[in-house]
């Protein structure tokens, strides 16, 4: 009887593990209760399923290793937009730095930090996309062209990066980045809770960061100038849990790097 039950647990936890589902099951059948040819068949499918997971987290260190490289080439090129925008230069970075210091301060699943870090150092690749004209109109009027080429870089990036489906949710940040919550942002003219939260996470810190970078044409205004700004713009253009949020982390933290 024990020989013909260890039979049943044997096939049912086989059943289990070819499905997907492993099970501590296939140990415990090794013990010496059971039937020898059941034990050594329940050891030899143990040292299988020690084999396999080896490989599958040999290949998820492989795939792991192959996204960091893809978002590290990805971020090379925002670096390249600098030869073409002084400002440019540093500021994703440092979009990335703050997005993922206000995402740790509210607390956000690990793994939702790390989207949004990475959505916030890629936000403005679809920048790579303007003309020259857009690049070298710092002292002139933008003309409605130009303005229509600043709007639809959320789109045209992530147009660039929509292909990498590890991604996820940050490509929605990535487009949404320029949405304000009374819908007056831009491209699509979302509103309130249809903004993503680490898209509405990305609007506040690029405000931060756009108001206190050095530019050819306009000196970067002080951090307590910029809190003032965007608490002017809390509630209209950015949710105001978030600008005091970051407020509070930058006065404790000082500003990025």
């Amino acid at each position: 009887m024990a020989g013909l039950r260890g039979q049943e647990e044997l096939l049912r936890a086989i059943r289990a593990i070819t499905s997907g589902s492993h099970t501590d099951e296939i140990h415990r059948l090794t013990g010496p209760e059971y039937d020898p040819a059941i034990q050594e068949l329940a050891e030899a499918m143990a040292v299988m399923l020690v084999r396999l997971e080896a490989r599958e987290d040999r290949l998820e260190e492989l795939l792991a290793k192959i996204r960091r490289d893809t978002v590290n080439t990805i971020t090379s090129v925002v670096h390249a937009l600098g030869a073409r925008d002084a400002y440019t230069e540093g500021h994703g970075e440092r979009v990335g730095v703050y997005a993922r210091r206000l995402a740790q301060r509210l607390k956000l699943p690990a793994d939702e930090v790390e989207r949004i870090r990475i959505a916030g150092t890629l936000h403005d690749i679809g920048k790579i996309g303007f003309s020259d004209r857009v690049f070298s109109s710092e002292d002139t009027p933008l003309s409605e062209d130009m303005v229509e080429e600043i709007h639809r870089h959320p789109e045209w990036g992530r147009d660039i990066l929509k292909d990498l489906d590890f991604l996820g949710p940050a490509l929605e940040y990535v487009y949404a980045h320029h949405e304000r919550l009374d819908g007056s942002g831009y491209p699509r003219g979302l509103s309130g809770d249809a903004i993503p939260l680490g898209a509405r996470i990305l609007c506040v810190v690029d405000y931060f960061d756009a108001m206190t970078t050095d530019r050819p044409y306009q000196k970067g205004r002080s951090r307590e100038a910029a809190f003032a700004i965007l608490r002017d713009l809390a509630g209209t253009a950015l949710d105001e849990t978030l600008v005091e949020t970051f407020i509070l982390e930058v006065e404790e933290n000082g500003p990025a790097g």
